[in-house]
């Protein structure tokens, strides 16, 4: 702290002054007050009162004695939650019958979680402000459900379930790691083992540990406020995470406040942070990165109510010195660590076996361990009427929003307004599209903040345009193509500019990266889907507008750099999320590519990764096939010859050239064919549940384009063909009369024809695949040369 606080003698005093001071520093079992946090406490409240955020000190003293019982009630619940069935409110042991047999939960963190959460809620009510939180550790979320039913800040679901008495408790404890299933398969009851829209408040599933660190900052708009608990192993093994300040900004970002959960344990060993040379360091470490740490006592709800009061204090401060040009960026970001134990209030804190059942058997079972239960549970009971008076304190907001409903977790960003698009019909590389569309579209949108995603360089991959408009967002600029104020995040790390752009939801957005390092973006991004799709689920769906993750310089044009730059696994595994939050977009040439993006950037809660060319490409499609190709996913460009035609199926810019190539060849020997550009292939695929199905092709849709009268059909496409096989099977028909060409994991140092010669992707060996198909011969359709090219025996520039 950086003021003068009050010494033993002068809280002494107080406390007799104040009865309700005294009554709070009293504690309530393990929820105690070291005299650091008292003099904090006694500061905090005269701020409050000067602020006239609060009425008089007494008043203050009355919430946070009511904010103890909360705190020992949620860590009472929480253990519930882990090994009961069943609650008893007039807190009598719990017998056999009563305990699961098979318990399950994330104790240990979930029990350090309920002081935080705790502080949180307080400090709303102490200011009526609804903040918005954040949790990194998803892991810990009965901590989260445990208090929101105690405060009456649930959505309709739950509310209707869990009521706050002594069945509502309890169905709470018996539903968490209940296996519950509905009969169509999914969830039976609104309550999940991490972060889901169930949880009133949640915005990430947090998961995938890690994120929360990288998307925090970015996360509030200029008014808003955000707590974001954060993991101290995360800390540990999350490069970007101390990025923050050099991002942050307070012209278009909210107030940020990241608090660490010191516990110092991972699963099964202790963290660095868990010693004090460790946490030291790290203190150091923020210093050195722009931060301005703040170490507090974790193991109290009303330290976290200090912290941060204090940590929005400080900032508030830099932002005043930064107006008045005693500081520039990057600011002292205000970072709190709340040194704790792992499971602290219950058996078995700080050891490894807190992370997830602190006892040493199932107390349904063990005689032992179901006196150590209620032992320890009898610590945390608070008398029926006593909890009520709290919750009910907590539950009356005062015309206040719920934290349910923050204005992050009710994202809901205008519709932008959509720049003309800028057609034509000469070759250029089909990324010119994009780079002159998002610029328009920033500027004719200046209401929504605009974030660029860019762990490559803008240039190499024709973003020159963005990259002049937008700039890199830089402390100290040494070019015109950097500011202070740039929107453009930079650095070498997939996961920290993806993480810029996913936490930018009342915003506008673009990733753009070589394709075979866009999968480092994976896991962020999945997280980000999972949660879209269970919005949805919920009846809640996502109100953040859509945008695209690019993957150019890809795997087709970047032979020049190794294999290690030729890789299709991030089309392909989006491919596999559901349709109707992730699109796969194959645009071949400039007009296909511009065609999508209004729909891009107008859908809602829908991401869509764009797999386009860098390189210069033919116009191959008008204006009026570009709009057909985005409206229908796929589309007939050509055909030729009598009879049955061959179904010829392109994916990918460089495909449709060879599949064009082997298409007049095939003419020349007479054979029937029809080309057709597949750009979008999960439109065409076996929906799996209803709401991929509203977003597939209709059963007409399909026939029209690809005719069950056309059994023979040769597939070239961008990826591994036989992922496309797997997604496409209700296109592809027979597996004895489809061929399917693509990427085999064959590479090196080539060129455009040599990538496609060296995966079996040429025009020849789509000739080759449809003789197959015909159960002909090639060979009357090639030449010598060229046979002994295809064979492998011959010089392969002759089918360039």
């Amino acid at each position: 702290m950086t003021q003068l606080l009050p010494d033993a003698a002068a809280l002494h005093q107080h406390a007799q002054q104040y009865p309700d001071f005294a009554r709070w520093q009293a504690g309530h079992g393990p929820v105690q007050h070291s005299p650091q946090t008292c003099a904090a406490v006694f500061r905090l409240a005269h701020q409050l009162v000067q602020s006239g955020l609060q009425p008089d000190l007494p008043s203050v003293y009355r919430l946070l004695c009511a904010l103890d019982s909360l705190t020992a009630a949620g860590l009472w619940l929480v253990v519930h939650m882990t090994y009961a069935q069943r609650v008893r409110l007039d807190g009598q042991p719990l017998q056999a019958a009563d305990f699961k047999e098979v318990p399950e939960g994330h104790t240990g963190g979930a029990l350090n979680m309920v002081p935080a959460y705790a502080g949180y809620l307080a400090l709303n009510a102490l200011t009526a402000e609804t903040r918005g939180w954040l949790m990194g550790q998803g892991h810990c979320v009965a901590a989260i459900e445990a208090l929101n039913l105690l405060t009456g800040n649930q959505h309709p679901e739950q509310a209707a379930r869990y009521a706050r008495d002594e069945a509502g408790m309890s169905r709470l404890a018996a539903d968490f790691y209940s296996y519950a299933q509905a009969a169509d398969g999914r969830p039976g009851v609104p309550l999940g083992s991490h972060v889901n829209p169930h949880t009133a408040g949640g915005i990430a599933e947090g998961g995938y540990l890690g994120f929360a660190e990288l998307q925090y900052a970015h996360l509030p708009l200029p008014g808003e406020k955000l707590v974001a608990f954060l993991s101290d192993g995360a800390a540990e093994e999350q490069r970007g995470s101390d990025w923050m300040p050099r991002w942050w900004r307070a012209e278009d970002c909210g107030v940020a406040l990241p608090v660490m959960i010191a516990n110092g344990r991972r699963i099964e060993q202790r963290t660095e942070l868990g010693t004090h040379e460790g946490l030291e360091g790290f203190r150091q470490h923020l210093r050195l990165c722009g931060f301005d740490p703040l170490s507090f006592d974790g193991r109290d709800p009303a330290a976290f109510v200090c912290a941060l009061w204090e940590m929005e204090q400080r900032l508030a401060h830099r932002v005043g010195e930064l107006s008045d040009k005693v500081l520039a960026y990057p600011l002292p970001m205000p970072y709190g660590i709340a040194e704790t134990s792992k499971g602290y209030g219950f058996f078995g804190a700080g050891s490894n076996a807190a992370h997830n059942l602190p006892l040493p058997a199932s107390p349904a079972r063990d005689e032992q361990a179901r006196e150590l239960f209620n032992q320890h549970a009898a610590a945390l009971w608070v008398e029926p009427q006593k909890l009520s008076a709290a919750c009910n304190l907590f539950a009356s907001r005062k015309g206040r929003a719920l934290e349910r409903d923050n204005p992050l977790a009710l994202r809901q960003p205008p519709q932008p307004v959509q720049p003309p698009l800028q057609f034509h019909d000469h070759a250029c590389s089909p990324m010119s599209a994009l780079d002159r569309y998002f610029v328009d579209l920033v500027r004719a949108n200046p209401q929504l903040r605009p974030r660029v995603g860019n762990p490559d360089e803008l240039a190499s991959n024709r973003l020159g345009g963005v990259l002049a408009a937008l700039r890199h967002r830089v402390s100290q600029p040494e070019s015109e193509l950097e500011s202070v104020h740039g929107a453009v995040i930079t650095a070498l790390n997939e996961e920290a500019v993806v993480s810029a752009c996913l936490a930018n939801q009342g915003g506008l957005n673009l990733v753009a990266s070589y394709e075979a390092f866009c999968v480092k973006m994976l896991g962020a991004v999945r997280q980000s889907l999972i949660f879209a799709r269970q919005q949805k689920e919920a009846g809640r769906p996502a109100g953040w507008l859509g945008w695209p993750l690019v993957a150019t310089s890809h795997t087709w044009e970047n032979g020049k750099n190794q294999q290690s730059h030729q890789d299709t696994t991030f089309c392909e595994a989006l491919l596999g999320e559901m349709h109707d939050v992730m699109r796969v977009l194959l645009p071949a040439d400039h007009n296909s590519l511009l065609a999508l993006l209004p729909e891009i950037y107008q859908t809602r809660g829908r991401l869509a990764c764009l797999v386009a060319a860098k390189r210069e490409r033919p116009c191959f499609f008008t204006v009026e096939q570009a709009q057909q190709l985005a409206r229908d996913g796929a589309l007939q460009v050509a055909e030729g010859g009598d009879g049955e035609p061959v179904l010829l199926i392109a994916s990918g810019s460089y495909q449709l050239s060879e599949m064009r190539r082997a298409a007049v060849r095939l003419s020349e020997q007479g054979v029937a064919w029809r080309l057709i550009y597949l750009q979008e292939p999960g439109r065409f695929r076996a929906p799996r549940d209803a709401w991929e199905a509203a977003s597939v092709a209709s059963a007409e849709q399909r026939e029209a384009l690809f005719p069950a009268a056309c059994r023979r059909r040769v597939l070239l496409t961008h990826m591994r063909p036989e992922v496309a096989m797997g997604h496409l099977w209700p296109l592809l028909g027979d597996v004895a009369s489809c061929r399917a060409l693509g990427y085999r994991n064959r590479g090196g140092t080539f060129d455009e024809a040599g990538m496609l010669l060296a995966n079996g992707c040429s025009w020849a060996h789509v000739l080759q695949g449809v003789a197959e198909v015909l159960g002909v011969s090639p060979d009357g359709w090639l030449s010598a040369e060229e046979r002994a090219a295809l064979a492998g025996r011959g010089y392969p520039r002759c089918l360039r």
